[in-house]
């Protein structure tokens, strides 16, 4: 080998140690490229196109929103609302509508891009987050373990997942920094990017509690007065655009049947208990993602970390489990990362690399099932 080869290994070798959470970054990367390619090869028999095949569930809407924007008036049929892209929140489809006005790539193409490139600072922002309050070992094997969460899959597709946990892991950070008012705008843009924005001002408002009783830190309430801005500016703008003030709530109610039930998550646990075989495959996965989440708060608690972290996971479970009839699927189990964190935190060797060994199984399966069928919605 010649010298200057061997200078460039050198080189490549101390890059790599000096990266943050290089193999996190190269396993996020890998699962990217495996699945484009998987997906592409599949197209040599398909002839369905790469792009219009990663464009499909709540992509295909915010495309819709990218091209045409939102409704003015909200679309009816049978005295019922439709379907329409006043569910998904702006910030994503205006990125998109943006950065593709900026160069010559298209929509979707910015959109797979987008969804891709936050999902990369995601798995870093999950480990800076980590790290934070434990060490590099611990943080290190909470971003790999983030990379290969079953609910990861989404990152090939155009959803706004991997920014809004990009804008709440910092945002967390933040607030375990003290930096209220940034915590405070970050949250409003997460709050204006998905409803899970709303999970974080929540430990936005625990944190400046604490703050305040425990050192009077009255700047404190900066944080949860700022992070709702983004959601209520959003609900003020479809009241605007088309003069009902509900327009969010109906479109997710009629568009989607989709609607708040503290007893969801009970019907999903007694149906699959009653008969494991009854439930469809939907059902059957809901149950699990649901004993997932029982089992991930358990370990955030044992694991004890930071008040706003622990808030963040229970409210997010909250959140999604009585949500009918989305509940805990991978992806929504993915958001309350916290889970990741405190499982990285609370194991080790031979149990951590089964971890991962279980998440990298249902990856694949997930993956498969999502771009394969239409039978379950990611």
């Amino acid at each position: 080998m010649s010298s200057e080869s061997s200078t460039t290994l050198t080189n490549v070798g101390r890059w790599w140690h000096r990266t943050p959470f290089a193999p996190a970054i190269a396993l996020y990367v890998a699962l990217r490229l495996a699945t484009l390619a998987i997906v592409a090869l599949a197209n040599l028999f398909t002839h369905h196109g790469l792009v219009n095949d990663l464009s499909i569930w709540d992509g295909a809407w915010f495309l819709k929103a990218v091209y045409h924007g939102y409704p003015s008036h909200l679309p009816m049929a049978g005295g019922h609302v439709l379907a329409n892209p006043i569910a998904l929140f702006p910030v994503f489809a205006l990125c998109i509508r943006w950065l593709s006005d900026l160069t010559t790539l298209s929509a979707p193409v910015v959109g797979l891009l987008l969804s891709a490139l936050t999902g990369l600072v995601a798995v870093v922002a999950v480990g800076k987050l980590t790290r934070e309050f434990t060490d590099q070992e611990r943080a290190e094997r909470a971003a790999l373990l983030f990379a290969l969460a079953p609910g990861s899959f989404v990152f090939n597709l155009i959803y706004n997942e991997g920014m809004v946990i990009t804008l709440c892991a910092m945002g967390l950070l933040a607030l375990l920094r003290r930096r209220w008012v940034l915590a405070g705008v970050i949250g409003a843009v997460a709050t204006a990017t998905s409803p899970v924005g709303l999970v974080f001002a929540a430990s936005c408002a625990v944190s400046a509690l604490a703050a305040i009783r425990a050192k009077r830190q009255w700047m404190a309430l900066a944080a949860p007065l700022l992070a709702p801005i983004g959601f209520f500016a959003w609900m003020g703008y479809l009241w605007a655009h088309t003069g009902n003030l509900r327009a969010w709530q109906i479109t997710e109610r009629d568009g989607w049947n989709s609607f708040p039930s503290l007893l969801y998550p009970l019907r999903i646990l007694g149906k699959f208990l009653s008969n494991p075989l009854s439930p469809t495959m939907t059902g059957q996965i809901l149950f699990f993602g649901t004993v997932v989440s029982i089992i991930g708060l358990v370990v955030v608690f044992k694991q004890h970390l930071p008040i706003e972290l622990t808030t963040f996971a229970t409210c997010a479970v909250l959140l999604f489990s009585t949500a009918s009839p989305v509940g805990l699927r991978p992806r929504f189990v993915m958001l309350a990362f916290p889970f990741t964190i405190a499982a990285a935190s609370r194991w080790s060797g031979t149990r951590y690399r089964a971890l991962l060994i279980v998440s990298a199984v249902l990856f694949v399966l997930m993956s498969i099932e999502t771009l394969t069928s239409f039978a379950v919605f990611p």
